[in-house]
């Protein structure tokens, strides 16, 4: 769980923009609630591509989803343009904790925000293994201190 709950910009190191989508809304019109790990996902993995290198199709060593929360502040709906906020929480040998906040695009507070866990896996052995040099460097970057 977040030892500190952010919820403006500053908490966070970096953004992603993403555009909300009609099929997002529920029937209360709004983003529904299982919507948001999307958004969460989405935002670490373009992280992960883009920044570590990682080869979704072919890499050795993937991570994998293990847990995740997140805390709703006020709703968004289609069609909204949204940015979702990255931070590294907690950087351990084999595993990540992120920091994901949603905000309305421009916006200094957070409508949600949640914490999301990899563990790296080899691939073809489905066994935890330590986080690969270049995806932990990359990681690093996004290290928060508190």
């Amino acid at each position: 769980m977040t030892e500190h709950k952010p919820i403006s910009r500053s908490d966070y190191k970096i953004f992603y923009p993403i555009s909300t989508r009609w099929m997002d809304n529920d029937i209360y019109g709004h983003v529904n609630n299982v919507t948001y790990y999307s958004y969460f996902d989405s935002a670490v993995n373009q992280y992960l591509i883009e920044r570590g290198g990682l080869d979704i199709h072919n890499a050795p060593v993937v991570g994998y989803v293990v847990n995740s929360s997140c805390n709703y502040l006020s709703g968004i709906a289609y069609p909204e343009k949204i940015e979702a906020g990255l931070r590294v929480i907690k950087l351990g040998n084999s595993s990540v904790t992120y920091g994901v906040g949603i905000f309305r695009e421009g916006e200094e507070s957070a409508c949600a925000f949640g914490d999301f866990i990899h563990v790296f896996v080899n691939r073809a052995e489905n066994r935890s293994v330590p986080i690969p040099d270049q995806i932990r460097s990359a990681l690093q970057e996004l290290l928060i201190t508190q």
